[in-house]
C-alpha cells in the first residue's frame, strides 16, 4: 500500500537533507520518541512499537525506513518530483496489500504528523 501526503512548503533536496535529521527527528513527528541514536541510524518508540529506523539521503531529499517493521514502513520525504514538483511530498509505503481501517488510519495519522511538522519548521 502507499500513500501520498503532500506538505504545503517548497523547500530544496539539499535543504531537507541538511534540516532532517536523526538529531531533530523528533521535532518534525510527534509520534516519533528518539530511544538510541547514530548519525543516520536509531532506534525509536512510536504508536507501533519499537524499531530501528535508518535514513538516507536520495534524489530529491530523504529516505526514511522501520527497518525492523513487519510491515516494512518506509518513508521519503522529497522535493522537486511529481506527483507535485513544487511543494514537498511525503510518500509511505508498506509492504501489504491489505490492512484493518483502523493500522491504514495510523499511517495516514503518521505522515499527516509529518506534514504538520515540516509546514511548522519550513515556514516560507
Amino acid at each position: 500500500m502507499e500513500f501520498f501526503i503532500t506538505a504545503n512548503i517548497r523547500e530544496t533536496e539539499k535543504k531537507l537533507q541538511d534540516t532532517i535529521t536523526m538529531d531533530n527527528i523528533e521535532q518534525f513527528c510527534e509520534s516519533i520518541v528518539l530511544l538510541q541514536q547514530g548519525t543516520d541510524t536509531a532506534t525509536i518508540g512510536s504508536s507501533w512499537g519499537e524499531f530501528q529506523l535508518s535514513r538516507q539521503t536520495i534524489n530529491g531529499g530523504l529516505r526514511f525506513a522501520l527497518t525492523t517493521c513487519p510491515n516494512a514502513l518506509a518513508w521519503t520525504i522529497t522535493s522537486g518530483h511529481p506527483p507535485d514538483p513544487d511543494k514537498v511530498v511525503i510518500h509511505l509505503t508498506i509492504s501489504r496489500q491489505e490492512k484493518s481501517e483502523e493500522f491504514v488510519q495510523s499511517i495516514v495519522d503518521f505522515g499527516n504528523e509529518w506534514r504538520e511538522g515540516l509546514e511548522a519548521i519550513f515556514q516560507n
